[in-house]
């Protein structure tokens, strides 16, 4: 299929079944949370999931390739990004499985049905919106702070829109750990993996994956630490594999 791209786009392939995504160098492109992410959302075949801050798209259509799900949600506030997601689907003909809404997430209730979804996916702004000088039109800014919505109130539409024991994963920072433990528990969203990401194996983490289930039962498992880089300063077996698209979540 012919798309047209604009200003600054180029098109970037994904390394997975064909899949190709339109990226804006200007915008905020895709990092390794997104990758990483979606390879952790071990959702099951046939599930109709949301995307809460799609951005470009990233997460549902690199899903498609790694996982037989029903239909996707992805909901975007910036109408521009949104209108970018919606041709990335179309580049990838997958209109019949991604339907991008150019709503704010706060809203989402009024658009898709609550206590339905089998499963919830958020790569949501990592930083508080409380650190220096920002431009609340920016949009690499609305990406990475919390302008346009809060850690809450990801997690609180989360928790609305998932069936029971419906599964919510988040890719974040690990400082925010213990504010992302408590707001969980506040909305009935039981921690139920967790794993952390090291740059290399002598380095802390920056990165943490998530999965809770809407009303589980108490039972925290901690995967295997994931390590980007090996000493050898390549990727490590596990993220090459990854970016294979190979579904290599620790269960």
């Amino acid at each position: 299929m012919n798309i047209e791209l604009k200003e600054n786009e180029k098109i970037e392939d994904l390394q997975c079944n064909g899949l190709k995504i339109i990226q804006n160098k200007k915008w905020f492109c895709f990092g390794m949370d997104a990758v990483l992410l979606t390879n952790y959302c071990d959702i099951k075949n046939n599930s109709i999931v949301v995307d809460l801050g799609t951005g470009t798209g990233i997460i549902p259509i690199l899903l498609s390739g790694k996982r037989n799900y029903s239909k996707a949600y992805a909901i975007e506030i910036q109408e521009e990004v949104a209108e970018m997601a919606r041709r990335s689907v179309m580049l990838n003909n997958l209109q019949d499985k991604i339907e991008v809404l150019n709503i704010d997430l706060k809203d989402v209730l009024n658009y898709l049905q609550p206590n339905s979804f089998d499963a919830v996916i958020s790569n949501p702004p990592y930083k508080l919106n409380n650190s220096g000088i920002i431009n609340p039109s920016d949009k690499k800014a609305i990406s990475r702070h919390e302008i346009m919505c809060s850690l809450e109130d990801v997690i609180s539409k989360a928790s609305s829109l998932l069936k029971q024991y419906g599964r919510f994963y988040m890719v974040h920072r690990p400082d925010r750990l213990a504010d992302i433990m408590c707001l969980l528990r506040k909305y009935r969203l039981e921690p139920k993996q967790i794993r952390f990401v090291h740059p290399r194996a002598a380095e802390k983490p920056n990165m943490i994956l998530i999965r809770a289930s809407k009303n589980g039962n108490p039972e925290l498992k901690f995967d295997p630490p994931l390590y980007i880089y090996g000493e050898d300063g390549k990727y490590t077996k596990d993220v090459y594999d990854i970016y294979q698209c190979k579904a290599t979540h620790i269960q």
